[in-house]
């Protein structure tokens, strides 16, 4: 059974993204249920929502409902749950606003979420990056356990009716993908093969930044809903996975151990960063 698909894209000050990840998003293949898109602008001080609603007649155009929210106020977990109130169908993948899909992942992501059982899907992740140092930290990235043998849903995630049920707003936390993937057992997590774009921050100090943050989204998570992480089925790296790592990559090894290391000295919270 086939069933509508909303595509949820929260974006603050992404003017300079939102438009190539609409342009890919609206350049997904013949889809055989209805999609709605609900760009969700908040806290905004560039043209994010007026680069939204230029792509509204393409979406016009094949039959796709789309809308953009503006929302005084910033907070990602808060987009997430105005995209959700402006939902009209049951399955929902939840994208972020620079990632950049490729055609065929919309119409194997409604195909997955069409099971009955409660699913979790995202695509092939493909980590990119610009400069010498942040595609060095991605080359590594790419191939710990996590990324290379899960499902991690980094910037695009989706659930079907059965798997959205099993969590009411999204709380107050810096990690939402990791949040919505642990409600979920290792077997019902899915990755259709079409794959998907996701960058990293470009410097050594926005990684080190982005990373810092990463790290206490899955520490808060892990002292707010204690019975999640264990769920997480993700098998360790170990010191052999890490000799493997500084063999066959040594100057990727050594941004990523960097990057890694400097996450440990104590620094200010100087709130959510990508780095750009």
């Amino acid at each position: 059974m086939i069933t509508g698909l909303t595509v949820i894209i929260p974006a603050s000050n992404e003017a300079g993204q939102i438009g190539a990840c609409l342009a890919a998003l609206l350049g997904s293949g013949p889809m055989r249920s209805p999609v709605q898109v609900v760009v969700v602008a908040n806290g905004c001080r560039d043209d994010t929502a007026a680069i939204a609603r230029a792509a509204i007649p393409q979406a016009d155009a094949q039959s796709w409902d789309m809308v953009v929210i503006e929302r005084a106020a910033g907070g990602k977990p808060d987009a997430l749950n105005a995209g959700d109130a402006a939902a009209r169908h049951p399955a929902r993948l939840y994208l972020d606003a620079d990632v950049t899909v490729s055609p065929g992942l919309l119409p194997q992501m409604a195909a997955v979420l069409a099971r009955p059982a409660a699913t979790y899907a995202s695509g092939a992740l493909r980590i990119t990056g610009q400069g010498r140092i942040a595609c060095a930290y991605a080359r590594i990235w790419a191939r710990v356990p996590f990324m290379a043998q899960g499902v991690p849903g980094c910037g695009l995630f989706a659930v079907n009716a059965a798997g959205r049920a099993r969590w009411g707003l999204f709380p107050a936390i810096i990690a939402d993908d990791t949040y919505v993937r642990l409600h979920f057992a290792p077997a019902e997590r899915i990755a259709v093969p079409a794959p998907y774009d996701w960058p990293v921050a470009e410097g050594f100090a926005a990684l080190t930044r982005v990373r810092r943050r990463q790290n206490r989204g899955v520490a808060q998570i892990g002292a707010q809903f204690p019975n999640l992480p264990p769920r997480d089925g993700t098998p360790p790296l170990g010191l052999n996975g890490l000799l493997r790592l500084a063999l066959r990559d040594p100057a990727g090894f050594a941004v990523y151990a960097g990057v890694a290391a400097a996450t440990r000295l104590p620094a200010p919270d100087t709130g959510w960063s990508r780095g750009r």
